[in-house]
């Protein structure tokens, strides 16, 4: 495609930042290079019409893992190193809210629960067991204890007495979080070129040459902000992660309100405008979903629906009304990955499907790697 002359002046001239990727991170970073750098030429790059990844996929959870994930993460990491990675969701989640507000991403904190199904009795009382622990070990960040444990009092079936819940977690609407972000960025004068694919990028001592799929360019600063599909840019240790999700056709008298997660994180819900958004099951086969192809799978959707019938509406007549799913970016460590990779190449990624709570936080500490 060969660009006029127009094009080349206005959009591709003297550009100062190009970030790949226009979800949480990219859009983040430029609203914070913007803060730096009030002059600056900036332009965003983005493969997807909208926010391809998981940005505009996500079940909109504000939340920082459930009590099962924690203990999870306790075996491959430091006490230490969870409580940073806790602490960094906090902070990016309170970034979240603080850049756009509550009202305008429709943030509820209507708390979040963990449901334990009857043949995992196990993981029950390892909970149960560490809870005072955790509790203990999260206290410098919350000042008070942070899980507990309730009654069934939703009357989900085919699970323990009990489940966990903790009342500092809330949901958003992902939509209007993602649009409140881009006419944030777009009213700074940042633009965005959408349907553009960054195919690969070169650099030399002062500038990175940036090959798309429909034309070549030269920027100063290049930053990365593709995190599930990092790999085809960069050589860092991230994985693309497909998770599936599915919405349920409005519910009449839907009783069902909050966030709940169900075996370890793999799983969870939530309710939005009457339905109930569940997502999940990628351990069921995580050689398939290790993948930047959007899809469905068998395995996962009949798991899902078998779910909602069993335990979580058994009572309640319900329709699918749609299907979809995103492409996270994981690796063996959940501590995100933001470093400089050359002389002009900078990269924000692998948020561990954690992107709503650090998404914030991730772009902020990107754009302040370049002074």
């Amino acid at each position: 495609m060969n660009l006029s002359y127009w094009e080349i002046k206005t959009w591709f001239t003297d550009v100062d930042f190009t970030i790949i990727g226009s979800g949480i991170v990219g859009l983040t970073s430029a609203i914070r290079l913007r803060e730096k750098f009030p002059k600056a030429n900036i332009v965003v790059l983005e493969k997807g019409f909208l926010p391809q990844g998981a940005s505009t996929k996500n079940a909109g959870f504000a939340c920082f893992g459930s009590l099962s994930e924690i203990i999870d993460d306790l075996n491959i990491h430091t006490e230490e190193e969870v409580l940073n990675l806790i602490t960094k969701r906090v902070k990016g989640l309170q970034l979240l809210r603080e850049a756009l507000g509550d009202m305008i991403i429709d943030y509820q904190n209507l708390g979040g629960y963990e449901l334990f199904t009857k043949e995992n009795e196990a993981l029950f009382d390892i909970c149960q067991n560490k809870r005072t622990y955790i509790n203990k070990l999260l206290k410098p960040v919350f000042k008070t204890e942070v899980f507990s444990f309730e009654d069934n009092s939703f009357h989900f079936q085919n699970i323990q007495p009990k489940y966990g819940f903790n009342r500092f977690e809330g949901q958003i609407d992902t939509g209007k979080m993602m649009d409140a972000l881009l006419k944030k960025v777009l009213r700074l004068g940042v633009k965005i070129i959408n349907t553009c694919k960054v195919e690969s990028f070169s650099e030399d001592n002062t500038t990175v040459k940036v090959k798309t799929d429909l034309f070549e360019f030269s920027t100063s600063k290049l930053l990365i902000a593709t995190n599930g599909f990092a790999s085809k840019l960069i050589d860092q240790p991230v994985k693309p992660a497909r998770a599936q999700v599915l919405i349920t056709k409005p519910i009449a008298n839907l009783h069902i309100k909050g966030t709940f997660h169900l075996d370890r994180g793999y799983y969870y819900f939530r309710n939005i405008d009457n339905r109930i958004l569940f997502g999940g099951g990628r351990h069921l086969n995580f050689n398939a979903e290790e993948t930047d192809q959007f899809g469905q799978t068998k395995i996962v959707q009949n798991s899902l629906e078998t779910l909602l019938k069993t335990t979580i509406l058994p009572i309640t007549n319900f329709e699918i009304d749609h299907r979809w799913s995103g492409i996270m970016g994981v690796g063996t460590q959940k501590k995100p990955i933001v470093k400089q990779l050359g002389n002009n190449v900078y990269c924000g990624v692998r948020l561990g499907g954690m992107g709503v709570a650090i998404g914030s936080i991730v772009g902020r500490d990107l754009a302040d790697l370049l002074e």
